[in-house]
C-alpha cells in the first residue's frame, strides 16, 4: 500500500495521461487559461468487479489506508454496477468513487470470460502499492472484448484496460477564471474536444447540488491477444459542486447523473 496520497495520485495520473491524450490538452487549456494554476481534482473513479481477489472493498483498502473514510453507497440497477465513494479529510485530496461489477447477474459466457481474466492476477496481488494503476493482467481475444461489449461497456473496458483511473475530474469551483460549468464546456467544444451529450451535455445541477459534464474518452489502438482494435480509453470529468443550506458545499454524487457518465465510454457513440 502506498504510505503516500500525493504519490500514488501523482502515479494514477502519468497511467491514465498515457492512454488518455485529450485529458494533458484539456489540463493544459484550463490550466493556461486559469493563468497556470495547478487544476484541483475533484474526484477520481475506479472501475473493478465484485469477485473477492479484486472486488471494491479490496480497492478500497488502499485509499482507507491514507485516511480516507466511506461516504456514501450507490446503486446502478440498469448497468448492474454497485459503487461507493470515499472523501479525505484533508478536502484539496481528490474524493475517490469507486464501482463494481455484479459478476452473477450476467450470462454464463460473459461470466466465465471475467472469471478467466481474473484468474490470471496473482492471490494477493490487490494488496501491492502499484495495483491501481497495474493495468491487465490477462489477453482477451477480441471476440471476447465483443462478447462483453454487447452485454457491458463497463465489462469491455476493464478486459481491455484492467486496473487504473477510469477518469479525473477537474473541480469547476476551483478554476478562478470560470464560475459556472457551461462556461468550461463551451471552452472545451471551441477547442475542438467532444463531450458526453448521454442525459443532456451537463448532467445534474443546482438542483441536486451537483453538476457534472465529461469528454467522450479518446480512442487508443489496443493489442488483444489476436488483433490489434481501436477502442475507447478514459475520460475527463468536470464538477461544480453548489451549497447546500448550511453552506457546506455539497460533497456527494448523484446515482442518475454518474449513470450518465459511465456512457463516456461508450464504443457504440
Amino acid at each position: 500500500m502506498h504510505s503516500n496520497i500525493d504519490t500514488l495520485f501523482a502515479n494514477l495520473w502519468q497511467d491514465y495521461v498515457a492512454i488518455t491524450p485529450s485529458a494533458k490538452k484539456v489540463h493544459e487549456l484550463l490550466g493556461e487559461t486559469a493563468g497556470k494554476v495547478a487544476l484541483i481534482n475533484d474526484h477520481v473513479a475506479f472501475r473493478t468487479f465484485n469477485i473477492d481477489k479484486v472486488n471494491l472493498e479490496k480497492l478500497s483498502q488502499h485509499f482507507l489506508a491514507l485516511g480516507y473514510e466511506e461516504k456514501g453507497q450507490y446503486n446502478f440497477e440498469q448497468k448492474k454496477l454497485k459503487a461507493k465513494h470515499f472523501e479525505h479529510a484533508d478536502t484539496t485530496k481528490p474524493k475517490v468513487f469507486i464501482s463494481e461489477l455484479l459478476v452473477e447477474e450476467f450470462s454464463a459466457d460473459v461470466q466465465a470470460i471475467i472469471q478467466n481474466m481474473i484468474a490470471n492476477i496473482a492471490e494477493n496481488a490487490a494488496s501491492q502499492d502499484d495495483f491501481l494503476y497495474s493495468g491487465t493482467h490477462w489477453q482477451v481475444s477480441s471476440a471476447d472484448y465483443e462478447t462483453l461489449l454487447a452485454a457491458s461497456e463497463y465489462a469491455a473496458w476493464m478486459a481491455a484496460w484492467g486496473f487504473r483511473a477510469n477518469h479525473f475530474t477537474v473541480s469547476v469551483n476551483h478554476l478562478p477564471h470560470f464560475q459556472v460549468l457551461a462556461d468550461v464546456n463551451a471552452q472545451l467544444k471551441d477547442a475542438g474536444f467532444v463531450l458526453n451529450t448521454s442525459g443532456g451535455e451537463i448532467k445534474g445541477g443546482p438542483e441536486v447540488h451537483l453538476a457534472q459534464s465529461s469528454t467522450m474518452a479518446d480512442q487508443i489502438e489496443v493489442q488483444f491477444s489476436d488483433t490489434k482494435k481501436q477502442i475507447p480509453s478514459c475520460f475527463y470529468e468536470f464538477a461544480q459542486r453548489y451549497a447546500l443550506p448550511d453552506g457546506d458545499l455539497y460533497q456527494g454524487f448523484v446515482a442518475a447523473s454518474a449513470d450518465k457518465i459511465f456512457e463516456s465510454t461508450n464504443a457504440k457513440g
